[in-house]
């Protein structure tokens, strides 16, 4: 048994709520089971999980979380290092492989991959699956990921992307004609109907927990491939929010070619969409010097865009 006392910022929180952010390892399904056995008391009593948190006096919990188990060091994954330092790692993810695992069991991601390279990021993030990850990209996007090899390193980079000081900057190929630079702003939330999607969310009087978006885009190329009218996009992201970019040109009628999710027309021979995390700008997180680092785009993108005709 341990006590546990709140402080007054904790005010107003609901008691599953205070639980997360005093254990970050923990799963959702851990909190509301332990919440369930009671194992939570105040004055004696148990805890609902919608119970607000009232400071200054203690609460007890009577179950010690079991550390979560990390991911498994994959060696046969290949790992393509752009730039490392003592703090940091460039990496360039190829499309078709998931930044982290949802469950220790799974060994092909590109966690994987860096704890087998990169031993010490073992324990470096928000929890033992982070393996110092900074951020993510979908599976089928390519490109730059940033890993921390310190807990220090993690934290002043993390604190950086939270105040949107963090410059990222993508490729995107869309079907359309785009003539002008523009910014889009939506609240984007998950779409309460369908599970791995994103929806807009002043649109959606059902959805829940709605998120800023913010995306910047300016016009690189007016292509052409057959009948189908494409442009590619430089595209700069204020804020990270799931899907933001593939949401939001979806719902600007510029869907990205190839993302069938969010009604981007299919391409014969490319089995994913063109999405490319190209560079991402920041401060070192030790020594505060500018920081600018690059992933060239992949070979399927080049050859998809060779395939095309310039207007």
């Amino acid at each position: 048994m341990r006590e546990l006392t709140p402080k007054p910022e904790d005010a107003g929180l609901r008691v599953d709520a205070w639980l997360a952010l005093r254990y970050p390892a923990l799963t959702r399904a851990d909190i509301r089971r332990a919440l369930t056995m009671g194992a939570l008391t105040f004055r004696g009593r148990p805890c609902a999980k919608g119970e607000r948190v009232r400071p200054g006096e203690p609460y007890v919990l009577g179950w010690e979380p079991a550390a979560p188990a990390a991911p498994l060091p994959n060696r046969d994954l290949p790992l393509e290092v752009l730039w490392q330092d003592d703090a940091l790692i460039a990496l360039r993810k190829p499309a078709g492989l998931d930044c982290q695992p949802n469950d220790p069991a799974e060994r092909d991601t590109l966690a994987n991959a860096l704890l087998a390279r990169f031993p010490e990021v073992a324990g470096v993030g928000d929890g033992p699956l982070t393996c110092g990850l900074l951020h993510r990209i979908d599976r089928d996007t390519s490109g730059l990921v940033l890993a921390a090899r310190s807990q220090a390193a993690y934290l002043a980079l993390r604190a950086q992307f939270a105040a949107h000081a963090v410059e990222k900057r993508y490729l995107a190929l869309v079907a359309g004609e785009v003539r002008a630079p523009a910014r889009l702003e939506h609240l984007l939330a998950h779409n309460p109907r369908a599970p791995g999607r994103m929806v807009d969310a002043g649109k959606w009087r059902d959805a829940k927990r709605p998120m800023r978006a913010v995306t910047d885009y300016r016009p690189l190329k007016r292509l052409r491939l057959g009948d189908l009218p494409l442009t590619l996009l430089d595209v700069t992201i204020r804020t990270g929010v799931t899907h933001q970019i593939r949401a939001q040109l979806s719902f600007a009628g510029i869907p990205i070619l190839g993302d069938a999710r969010y009604g981007g027309p299919a391409v014969e021979g490319f089995p994913r969409h063109f999405l490319h995390a190209r560079a991402v700008a920041c401060a070192h997180p030790l020594t505060g010097a500018p920081l600018r680092l690059l992933a060239p785009p992949t070979d399927d993108l080049r050859a998809l865009v060779a395939r095309c005709v310039e207007r």
